[in-house]
């Protein structure tokens, strides 16, 4: 388990200037009361861990008082910048959540003014407030790294029976799991191969959605025989459909393969689960998966409401 312990608790009434400690802060679903970034938006609360501190001042004759890059919650114990968007923070009343890595610095602020240099755009983090609670200095939180959930449905009688060797679920699973490792992030992959039924592949779905999964993957169905039904399925569950990425794959892909016109995959929103329904051959997933996944970060923060432009 991973812990960073509080060492400063930082409040302004103004943002972009300096703040001042304070012993102990009441933390709200809008933020810390009492500051001026407080409000209903993503950057409620902001942290910076005195590692960062440190390579600002290391060889340098100056010492920083804590909350002088206008952060919160000054910590020590992990490099806070190597985290990722929705990894956690959790106190014994408290939780918070990772909803951006840095930020765009403003350069009249009065940070930079007075300091002439500022690490909060490079390794401050900001969060949202998940749980409300009290924090005071001396309060460790645990550090939990958010696990993405992802399933790859095959769907092909003749490998679930046996029949031949899937492919193209294992493709899909490598290829998440490298992109996810590339990425320090942590992630969990469900494997399964259906039969070509309709209504298996429902509930697989609705399943799916239920336990929470991040990103849902099927593979076959995509065609035009009469067994290929899979676009039909998905659509029923879907609240919002993503018709650009597939039509991007189908044009970019076609223009050399023809055949990869013919495909009907298609992508959307299922609740806060992303599915992405593409052909079952190996070639065709690793070319709809590189594309895609290009997709993957904007995607995951629209579906929670952060709106990082």
């Amino acid at each position: 388990m991973t812990t960073i312990k509080v060492i400063s608790l930082n409040i302004s009434e103004v943002k972009g200037t300096i703040k001042h400690q304070v012993p102990s802060v009441t933390i709200n679903k809008q933020g810390i009361e009492g500051d001026a970034h407080a409000g209903d938006w993503h950057r409620q609360v902001s942290l910076l861990g005195v590692e960062s501190f440190r390579k600002m001042t290391e060889g340098k004759d100056v010492t920083l008082d804590y909350g002088v890059f206008a952060e919160n919650i000054t910590t020590e114990g992990l490099e806070l910048h190597k985290t990722n968007v929705f990894d956690r923070f959790v106190g014994k009343d408290l939780i918070l959540e990772v909803t951006q890595i840095g930020k765009k610095c403003h350069h009249g602020c009065e940070i930079m003014k007075q300091i002439g240099d500022c690490v909060m755009p490079k390794e401050g983090i900001f969060c949202k407030v998940i749980q409300q609670g009290k924090l005071e200095v001396g309060d460790v939180l645990e550090y939990r790294p958010r696990i993405i959930k992802i399933e790859v449905i095959t769907l092909s009688d003749r490998a679930f029976n046996g029949i031949y060797e899937d492919k193209s679920g294992p493709m899909a699973a490598s290829i998440m799991q490298t992109f996810f490792d590339d990425k320090n992030r942590k992630v969990e992959i469900k494997q399964r191969i259906l039969p070509d039924d309709p209504a298996l592949l429902k509930e697989a779905l609705l399943n799916a959605g239920k336990e929470k999964t991040d990103i849902v993957i099927t593979t076959g169905g995509t065609g035009i025989g009469k067994r290929d039904f899979t676009p039909q399925v998905v659509k029923e569950v879907l609240d919002v459909e993503i018709p650009g990425i597939m039509e991007h794959i189908r044009l970019k892909y076609g223009a050399s393969t023809p055949n990869a016109l013919i495909s009907r995959s298609i992508a959307g929103v299922m609740n806060e689960t992303l599915v992405y329904a593409i052909p079952g051959s190996t070639k065709a997933v690793v070319e709809y998966l590189n594309e895609i996944n290009q997709t993957l970060e904007h995607s995951f923060r629209m579906i929670h409401s952060i709106d990082n432009h």
